[in-house]
């Protein structure tokens, strides 16, 4: 057994810094060299970032992001706080090296915002529910979800852009994700235009179509606490 930090991060809050998706992020080390899904599993949050080197002169910081059952080459809201937290702690970086590609990141911290640039590509295989109304969402039981990636929404003002959403991905060891940066930036691609999402139990994103096929996702990033994990 291991002492091992683990900084807990919410991600997607809304504008009063409430909601969010949680995230724990590792600094690796030899104790969690190899035991990364093991970690990531006992500690239970949707996703764990272990961040595996930084180099604040070239800008770059490689990451490996683990849900409680599976490594994923990419995700959303792992790379959102991810980009915050290192802003944050005085070593900013321009980019996240995953194992999708490197992740171009924008930090504004005087606002607690982060943004990233993805591709739809990167992202999971989502099973879509498009819903008439944000009544029949909220209305949707999570563990009705037995497997694969389910993400369903509906529009709340769709001139506006405004959805909402819930998603469920059993396969990934998630009963109910709070807030789903990689579904979102899948959604926009899907649809051809920005969105704001309203995620969970109140979790906001913002995503804007960007040239060459890539999506901007983002949003309000606040630290919650640090744990000393023995694992």
């Amino acid at each position: 057994m291991d002492e091992i930090e683990v900084v807990v991060v919410r991600v997607f809050t809304d504008e009063r810094g409430t909601n969010g998706n949680e995230l724990g992020i590792v600094t690796s080390a030899p104790a969690t060299a190899g035991r990364e899904q093991e970690i990531a599993a006992a500690l239970g949050f949707s996703e764990t970032v272990f961040v595996d080197s930084l180099d604040t002169t070239a800008g770059l910081a490689a990451i490996r992001i683990f849900t409680p059952a599976a490594e994923l080459p990419f995700a959303g809201h792992p790379s959102v706080g991810t980009a915050w937290w290192l802003a944050h702690e005085r070593t900013p970086v321009g980019a996240l090296v995953e194992k999708a590609g490197d992740v171009a990141v924008s930090v504004d911290l005087d606002r607690d915002s982060a943004t990233i640039d993805a591709r739809a590509a990167w992202t999971p295989d989502f099973t879509w529910h498009a819903l008439g109304t944000p009544a029949e969402v909220e209305a949707l039981d999570a563990f009705a979800f037995t497997e694969g990636q389910h993400y369903a929404y509906a529009w709340i003002d769709e001139a506006e852009g405004r959805l909402r959403a819930r998603m469920f991905a059993p396969a990934m060891g998630i009963v109910e994700d709070e807030a789903t940066g990689a579904a979102a930036v899948a959604l926009t691609a899907k649809l051809g235009r920005a969105l704001h999402i309203l995620q969970g139990e109140g979790s906001e994103i913002t995503t804007q179509p960007l040239d060459g096929g890539l999506v901007r996702v983002g949003g309000t990033v606040v630290y919650d606490r640090t744990i000393d994990a023995t694992l």
